[in-house]
C-alpha cells in the first residue's frame, strides 16, 4: 500500500484489515455508507473538515472465498480528495 494511503487511513482510524461487518458498526454511525460490491467493500466515511467536504471514499477487497460479513477484506485505496456527500465517495470508490 502506498505511503500516502497509510497515511490517510491512520487519519481516517481506517483498519488496515477487517470484515465487512465491522466496517459497518464503525461507520453507520458516524454519517458513512459501507456497499459489497462484488469482490469489493465500498466505504464512504465522515471526517469533520472546516470546508464543508467532509467526505471520502475508501475500497477493501476481500482476502478469502468468504464474502459474506464475516470475511476478511484489506484496505486497497482512499480517495485523495473529499466530497461533499457520501453519495459522491460511493461513487468515487465504484469507479476505483
Amino acid at each position: 500500500m502506498k505511503n500516502q494511503t497509510t497515511n490517510k487511513a491512520q487519519t481516517y482510524r481506517l483498519p488496515q484489515t477487517t470484515t465487512p461487518e465491522s466496517l459497518e458498526m464503525k461507520m453507520m454511525h458516524g454519517g458513512g455508507a459501507v456497499l459489497t460490491f462484488g469482490n469489493r467493500t465500498l466505504v464512504a466515511g465522515y471526517f469533520y473538515n472546516p470546508n464543508g467536504r467532509c467526505y471520502y471514499g475508501a475500497t477493501y477487497r476481500f482476502t478469502t472465498a468468504d464474502h459474506t460479513c464475516e470475511g476478511e477484506v484489506e484496505l486497497a485505496s482512499i480517495s485523495e480528495e473529499t466530497f461533499e456527500d457520501n453519495g459522491h465517495a460511493i461513487a468515487w470508490a465504484m469507479a476505483h
